[in-house]
């Protein structure tokens, strides 16, 4: 039998594995010794945890080694081309490769052959079988550190990882690994339903919402948006991430009277709930993502493809919330043409305050009960009486030109979306009136992650990872992490080992 015949016949170094049983047994006799049994439980818990990953490093160590070195046979044949066919290439040269791998427990050392020929690159079989990644971190530990990095700072993300680890890992190698994970967003939502019900089988109202958020960064190109701070302040340049919003839900009927009240609740009533009334479940599979590469059009595609996705016959009552921008009610008139268009009721309520502050002191109890009564009002489909009473009460009430001008504004804000505030109708149909679902994405995906104190982020340079970290708190935040993980490993596979890419031939 010829030496190469025998290396498939080897048995698996059995040292790591009597190394395992033997650090066990000393751990055994550790937890049981009369110097432990007086310890703290916390103190024991640390001490377990070091000296139990090193016994479970060493037992994956000699997992790894029992798999043997990757041995198919004495050659093999890579096939590329078009149905792997064309140019087979003879890899009938064997070497010994080294390598390591850095997983949870800690490194492990991988002796496997490879395959290898002049002017190719090495096929490494046992690389395949065990789906080793092509970065020196093992994927459990990636996952991890991803998860870290999209839910606090890096540094945050890097100590926790070595806490639970043991391993040390840069800041460029985390950012590195962020970029690499989230290159399959766009393909993740393209052509999957996301494992959705069908639509007879969710709500018949589908919501959408758009908004943009400032981003705070660092070398900004000339396009970014200055957003003006307050006196004495550093000015800060942003840019503008478009922000969206999608999800199903049931009819919501109201009064206009129950908003006000939830509007304007200061404690919890004294008035105790009836457990039997039914309870609005809420909004159903939201998904909430943001992008500061892609422009408003493109986000708006993106919606349009998800709407689709969720109501393909269009039997659903689509509503579609925004602020009062222009550019985005222009969108949502030309790319959504059958949908609902509502005025975020919480931005016309934003005028009233600023209205009731030139009649009445700030947030004093005057302005507010000038304000219930006007968004009352608004409420029950009268936009056009508040805005005559208010400037008719400014001109008979003699106000300073700044505060007529300002008036001015704010109503005139009011009467040019006049016909996205017919929330009589919209309450009666059961449709939401407020976008608190894209304003909590915008908080929940910019501003608790990428507006920390001191932040600032890159876009256009090549360790940028302020798209990335966007589309993994997308992912997050849309409850869709687990299922994008999967879908990364499958991904992550085609591209190392696509299948038929080589098979065992004679010499």
């Amino acid at each position: 039998m010829s030496a190469a015949v025998k290396l498939r016949h080897v048995v698996a170094d059995p040292t790591a594995l009597e190394q395992a049983r033997a650090h066990f047994a000393d751990l055994e006799r550790w937890m049981l010794s009369p110097a432990t049994l007086v310890l703290t439980l916390d103190a024991v818990e640390r001490e377990q945890e070091k000296r139990g990953r090193e016994a479970q490093r060493l037992l994956l160590q000699a997992h790894m080694n029992q798999r043997g070195p990757g041995d198919v046979g004495p050659a093999i044949e890579v096939l590329e081309g078009k149905g792997r066919q064309k140019h087979a290439r003879r890899h009938g040269e064997r070497r010994w490769h080294r390598r390591r791998v850095l997983t949870i427990f800690g490194g492990l050392v991988l002796h496997r052959l490879a395959y290898h020929a002049d002017e190719a690159a090495s096929v490494h079989p046992l690389d395949e079988q065990a789906q080793i990644p092509a970065r020196t971190f093992s994927y459990e530990v990636q996952r991890r550190l991803t998860v870290g990095m999209i839910q606090g700072p890096y540094h945050e993300a890097l100590e926790r990882v070595h806490e639970w680890t043991g391993l040390t890992v840069s800041k460029k190698s985390a950012e590195d690994i962020l970029r690499d994970v989230a290159r399959d967003f766009d393909a993740f939502y393209e052509g999957r339903n996301r494992g959705l019900p069908p639509p007879s089988a969710t709500g018949t109202i589908l919501v959408a919402g758009v908004d943009c958020k400032g981003v705070p960064m660092v070398h900004p190109k000339e396009d970014l948006r200055v957003l003006s701070r307050g006196k004495n302040e550093r000015d800060n340049k942003k840019r503008m991430a478009t922000v969206a919003a999608v999800f199903t839900q049931e009819p919501r009927v109201r009064t206009p009277e129950d908003v006000v009240e939830s509007l304007f609740r200061k404690r919890p009533s004294l008035v105790p709930k009836d457990p039997e009334a039914p309870r609005w479940p809420g909004p159903e599979h939201k998904r909430v993502w943001a992008s500061l590469l892609k422009d408003k059009d493109e986000v708006f595609a993106e919606v349009a493809h998800e709407l689709y996705q969720r109501d393909p016959k269009r039997k659903k009552i689509l509503a579609v919330l925004t602020d009062g921008e222009r550019a985005l009610q222009l969108r949502t008139t030309r790319v959504l043409k059958w949908c609902v268009p509502i005025l975020d009721l919480m931005h016309g309520l934003e005028r009233l305050w600023t209205c009731a502050h030139c009649f009445h002191p700030k947030w004093s109890v005057e302005a507010e009960e000038w304000v219930k009564e006007r968004v009352l009002a608004i409420l029950r489909g009268k936009v056009s009486q508040v805005v005559q009473g208010i400037r008719g009460s400014a001109t008979i009430r003699g106000l300073s030109p700044t505060k007529h001008a300002t008036i001015k504004t704010a109503t005139a804000y009011l009467l040019k979306n006049k016909k996205r505030m017919k929330y009589d109708e919209y309450l009666r149909l059961g449709l939401p009136i407020a976008s608190g679902s894209v304003e909590g994405a915008c908080k929940n995906i910019v501003n608790d992650r990428m507006e920390r104190s001191g932040m600032r982020w890159a876009l256009y340079t090549p360790d940028a990872t302020s798209e990335p970290m966007l589309r993994m708190r997308a992912i997050y935040l849309s409850g869709d992490f687990d299922d994008y993980w999967q879908f990364h490993l499958r991904r992550e596979r085609d591209r190392l080992y696509p299948l038929g890419r080589w098979r065992v031939t004679e010499e």
